[in-house]
């Protein structure tokens, strides 16, 4: 490890580099690479490693706490190409991990300000980039293709030059990655040869090269939407299978959604309805997750709207129709912030050209806004009431099936140690009497005696041979609650038992389970089964059928 600790800093990073992105194995040598730079305050190196902390860091709020130590790193350094990197490291850390849009482009405007006066071209066409990735979101999709094509011929004659392989495959990467964005943007403004033509490209320059594997994956997703809109279903789905480890395994859920979206939409040409709904069901749940949605993605929520009449069922078609409500809101929440951001804060003169258009977009975007939430707004608090109930329901039947386990222990602990005392104690006739009784209510548990109609505490004690006001009192005093609390909990936790045993109660009716347990009237049932497992029968009827559905 002395020899490690000595290596210089080229032969630390040779070490860990050629490791895949997310891998942990990575920081045995990174720490010691930015320790090695803390100690002789080498702010350049520094920056480097926490570049590289980024990179290799598996969980999102460690990619962003590195991010944050660069931009700190490259300030200290004075070094004005240092700190264009570190806002535009985090700014891709907050679009690409969390697509944080508003968040993201600050950063790039940060980076602009210092990069007007830099002679560094490769920095200032990655900020060109990243601003074009922001403008193809918002819509403004020939701006951006602009943007792109710069890019696009900036990085390929980059990555032909007589240079550093590291700088050769830095400058790749950006012409894959343009040439990737402009097919979107290429797709979105229905130019199908110029897209199919970028995805030939892309694959081709690509070929088997383990070190483009994210990217070709991207273009590969890119041949399958291809693929589907030609209607040529099975070639799509060979397409868009191939692509899905890899963008799932890079985090991407933006992309993983576009994914699913058009597995989705291909199934459903290929007349498979079910497994249509599968995935387009995943799109659902990854915005569930995340709170974010693609604009291309709103159909998602249309096709399963349309699914729903078609099954006239009323719960999904809500469900689905406020979803949509709320991914209208999202995407245009992002365009109204956005778009100003853009005229204000990037001052160039080709977004002085497009100005009055985008104010009109603008304006646009926030009468819809305003018109959806004046329709919508007895349903979306309706919505929001019916999701905290739901969230609320949720962590109770998470509780009470953690605490379900320890319940029986101590269901079958309570007759125990009475009679364990009583043995010790070997006192007179009314001990006996009590652990007689004892005895005889441990058989009654047993025999699920309980689960009689119309059982009293007067019936009870002459089927024990005693009288019910001894009965009574040796309940309260050893069961620590009175008959009717005792009664209730042995007849809930009896049927509760059942419930999570046995999935075929899980199809009996509210009625049925309360004669199976001996109470007589569903109300009644319903009011103990609550008081008792802090949820209703119903709301953990259906919980539970979620979660064996789900295994």
């Amino acid at each position: 490890m002395s020899q490690t600790i000595n290596d210089d800093y080229e032969t630390l990073r040779d070490k860990y580099e050629d490791l895949q992105e997310n891998d942990p194995k990575a920081f045995q040598f990174l720490q010691i690479y930015i320790s090695k730079a803390k100690k002789e305050k080498n702010y350049e190196k520094l920056v480097q490693g926490y570049k590289d902390g980024v990179f290799f860091s598996s969980l999102n709020e460690n990619k962003l706490k590195y991010a944050d130590s660069i931009i700190h790193a490259a300030k200290k350094s004075k070094d004005k190409d240092l700190i264009i990197v570190s806002h535009i490291e985090k700014g891709v850390i907050y679009y690409y991990h969390y697509k944080k849009f508003q968040l993201a482009l600050n950063e790039y405007l940060a980076a602009y300000e210092y990069s007007k006066n830099t002679k560094n071209e490769y920095l200032k066409y990655q900020n060109l980039y990243h601003i074009g990735v922001v403008k193809s979101y918002l819509g403004y999709y020939e701006d951006a293709s602009e943007l792109f094509e710069k890019c696009v011929a900036y990085y390929r004659q980059q990555s032909k030059a007589d240079i550093h392989p590291n700088l050769i495959y830095n400058n790749k990467k950006g012409y894959l990655n343009s040439l990737h964005q402009l097919l979107i943007c290429n797709r979105h403004l229905n130019k199908n040869k110029e897209v199919d033509a970028a995805i030939q490209t892309g694959l081709s320059e690509i070929g088997n090269d383990p070190d483009y594997t994210q990217e070709k994956a991207y273009f590969l997703l890119s041949k399958g939407i291809s693929y589907y809109r030609d209607q040529q279903y099975e070639l799509a789905l060979e397409s868009l299978n191939q692509s899905i480890p890899v963008i799932k395994k890079s985090g991407d859920f933006a992309r993983l959604s576009v994914d699913y979206f058009h597995i989705g939409k291909t199934y459903a040409g290929l007349k498979n309805t079910k497994k249509s709904i599968t995935y387009l069901k995943k799109v659902d749940s990854i915005f569930n997750i995340h709170q974010f949605i693609l604009p291309e993605l709103r159909e998602n929520y249309e096709i399963l709207i349309d699914l729903s009449k078609k099954e006239k069922d009323q719960a999904q078609q809500l469900y689905y129709t406020s979803q949509l409500l709320k991914a209208d809101s999202i995407i245009a929440k992002d365009f109204i912030y956005l778009s100003p951001k853009i005229h204000k804060e990037y001052d160039t003169q080709t977004l002085l050209d497009e100005k009055n258009s985008l104010q009109k977009v603008s304006i646009w975007g926030i009468i819809i806004i305003s018109v959806l939430i004046v329709w919508a707004a007895g349903l979306v608090f309706l919505l929001i009431k019916k999701l905290r109930k739901e969230k609320e329901v949720k962590q109770k039947y998470i509780l009470l099936e953690e605490k379900f386990s320890v319940k029986q222990d101590l269901l079958e602990e309570k007759t125990v140690p009475v009679a364990t005392v009583c043995e010790e104690k070997k006192a007179g006739p009314d001990e006996r009497k009590v652990k007689e009784l004892l005895q005889k209510l441990s058989l009654f548990e047993e025999k699920k005696g309980f689960t009689q109609k119309g059982l009293t505490v007067s019936k009870l004690a002459a089927s024990l041979g005693t009288n019910s006001n001894y009965l009574s009192q040796v309940i309260n005093e050893h069961k620590k609650v009175n008959f009717n609390k005792y009664l209730s909990e042995l007849r809930i936790n009896y049927i509760t038992t059942l419930l999570f045993e046995d999935k075929e109660y899980l199809k009996y009716s509210i009625e049925t389970l309360a004669k199976e347990c001996g109470i007589a009237s569903r109300q009644n049932f319903s009011d103990l089964f609550y008081e008792i497992n802090g949820i209703r029968p119903t709301d953990f009827i259906k919980n539970r059928k979620q979660e064996l559905e789900s295994k």
